[in-house]
């Protein structure tokens, strides 16, 4: 059976077996443990999840049941998921970023009996919720240090769960391997939550088979194989991390390696340099604010050379490589050798073959900038409910600011309103125990209607799809002129000095925005001027540093129509919080909940 083609049928369980059986001793996780990179074979990959699973029916799980995961990125978070659908059961991934009331509600909402916590950290949070869900009967955790004085009561090690499975393997191998045949691809795959960005996260439930067919149309455009490493660093509890991390990989045999942490990323990709990277566009935008960074500390001849370079190669930013004239390719490859490979090296993507930016839309600047150095980053779209994944631009001759044409097998059309349709195997199976959310997510004729707004757009890689706003989101003035705040806000978050912008114009004479520091850069700035200042608060109620966010705001305006243009703003005076209600576990902005928290600030700017 070859792996190119018949593997890709099968669900995720199987396909581990697959490559269990035909590469037992190859690579396929990576984990960096006290500085060292420590390997796992693709046999062990497979032991130890099938022994986790069977250590679970042990315990009293059974097949089709829940079990939630919370904790960072690490190879037993993928082992709990994989042994979990070897039995035939569910995985929920919950963000170890959430505060106990939101883990309470999710572990409700799934009814899990058994939830999964990597660290001390992570259990306390559900110890102190622990009375209030009857569902729940064990937690697993998979670093069980600092626990030498807690009530063990209900509480395993994760080691001992798969101590569990192996004992019964080797005691029962015949029955073992019947409980771990896997699941059928129709079967129920993951539940996964919402963002929450306008109400209370929903359980959206996917399937093997819509899963599989996700990963097979991303990895078309793709190209990834065995010979490729990728990064796991962004939550596993998304899906678009479950495509790059467990799904692609486990599909085509490539390598996997979990970052230290989301803080380390830049030096684990530098001694990685991975072949394919996803990013969301906060990584990108955060990668290159530490490019600006690390330039305005440079020397003046450096950056006389770095403004040079980037002056003198303005002119192909917006164009595909393969419509460079020869006179260009050879500018660019001086310019290259000279500081861009540098930059390429310090953000650790000098082995880079595809880049993607997914999950919001990114700014136009930051994609030129990326293509300029030499990282042609890629836009995709996709969203929970239909598997992660629908459309991606097909190479670099795609316009700046598409996302790309549909892969194979997913149907895409637009409402008479714009707003995206999608039907295919992709498509979720609904939302768990909410009938009334699925029937307004899925029509009767099977279209996912999407909530967001697109046109198509014509390319040399055919029509592709350029999304407006989301429909919830778009803005109509006093005047009646519409505003869609996505191009204002990330406008201004090209701003190495912008971490956050709010953009208010509905029903409004005029556009404002509610901004937010970017800390790091903004500090760096005032200490290199002599401003003294003790935290957040004294800093943006600096005179000057209001001057330096006036003028990145000016110069965001220059590019933007009048109707568009920011005209007041005020700033936070805090990093807006997941814990205060102003971010989702994704800090994607609450739109509603800062309106309402900042409505004197708001009304202040149009008094």
């Amino acid at each position: 059976m070859t792996a190119s083609q018949d593997i890709t049928l099968w669900p995720l369980p199987q396909q581990l077996q697959h490559w269990a059986a035909q590469r037992p001793n190859e690579t396929a996780l990576r984990q960096k443990k006290y500085g060292i990179w420590r390997t796992v074979s693709w046999s062990e990959y497979a032991r130890q999840s099938r022994c986790f699973g069977l250590g679970l029916l042990q315990m009293g799980l059974k097949p089709g049941q829940t079990v939630a995961i919370l904790g960072e990125n690490c190879q037993e978070w993928v082992f709990a998921e994989l042994g979990v659908a070897m039995i035939k059961s569910v995985t929920a991934g919950v963000y170890p970023t959430s505060p106990a009331a939101e883990v309470e509600y999710l572990l409700a909402l799934s009814e899990a009996p058994v939830v999964v916590v990597g660290d001390q950290e992570q259990l306390d949070k559900v110890l102190e919720i622990r009375h209030r869900l009857p569902c729940l009967v064990a937690i697993v955790v998979m670093d069980p240090r600092g626990l030498r004085r807690y009530d063990r009561t209900g509480v395993w090690d994760f080691d001992a769960v798969v101590k569990l499975g192996s004992d019964f393997e080797q005691a029962h191998p015949t029955d073992a391997a019947e409980a771990t045949q896997g699941p059928a691809l129709d079967d129920l795959a993951l539940m996964v939550f919402t963002s929450g960005s306008t109400g209370r996260p929903k359980a959206a439930m996917m399937s093997w088979r819509g899963l599989g067919c996700a990963a097979q149309g991303l990895n078309s455009m793709i190209g990834c194989t065995d010979k490729h490493s990728l990064v796991s660093y962004l939550p596993l509890c998304h899906v678009a991390e479950q495509m790059f991390s467990v799904h692609i990989p486990i599909l085509t045999g490539a390598v996997v390696n979990f970052a230290e942490s989301l803080r380390t990323i830049q030096e684990d990709l530098r001694e990685l340099s991975p072949q394919v990277f996803f990013g969301v566009p906060r990584i990108w935008e955060k990668f290159h604010s530490s490019i600006q960074s690390k330039m305005q500390d440079a020397g003046a001849l450096q950056r006389g050379i770095y403004n040079a370079a980037m002056g003198s190669l303005s002119t192909i930013s917006s164009k595909p490589r393969a419509r460079w004239s020869i006179v260009e390719r050879l500018v660019w490859g001086f310019w290259y050798v000279l500081v861009l490979r540098a930059l390429v090296n310090f953000v650790g993507l000098r082995r880079c073959n595809v880049a993607i930016s997914s999950g919001a839309p990114i700014a136009p600047e930051i994609l030129k900038f990326f293509r300029t150095i030499g990282v042609p980053i890629r836009e995709a779209y996709g969203l929970t409910e239909a598997s992660g994944a629908t459309t991606m631009q097909p190479s670099d001759m795609s316009p700046v600011g598409t996302v790309g044409v549909p892969y194979p097998g997913v149907k895409v059309k637009l409402a008479d309103d714009g707003e995206i349709l999608i039907s295919g195997d992709v498509v979720f199976r609904g939302y768990y125990k909410n009938e009334e959310a699925t029937r307004e997510a899925i029509d009767a004729e099977g279209w996912l209607h999407t909530g967001d707004v697109a046109r198509w757009e014509d390319s040399p890689g055919g029509r592709e799809l350029r999304i407006i706003d989301r429909k919830k989101d778009i803005m109509i003035t006093a005047g009646g002129k519409n505003i869609t705040p996505s191009e204002i806000e990330n406008s201004l978050r090209f701003s190495t000095f912008i971490k956050e912008a709010v953009v208010v114009a509905d029903r409004r004479r005029f556009v404002s925005a509610l901004i937010q520091i970017d800390f790091d850069n903004v500090s760096k700035w005032a200490s290199e001027q002599g401003l003294l200042f003790t935290n957040f608060r004294s800093l943006v109620d600096n005179a000057l540093v209001l001057a330096l966010i006036q003028k990145e705001v000016d110069q965001a305006n220059a590019h933007m129509p009048q109707v568009q243009q920011v005209r007041k703003f005020h700033l936070f005076t805090k990093e807006l919080d997941h814990d205060d209600g102003e971010v989702t576990a994704t800090m994607k902005v609450k739109r509603k909940s800062i309106y309402e928290k900042y409505a004197d600030a708001i009304e202040a700017m149009y008094a």
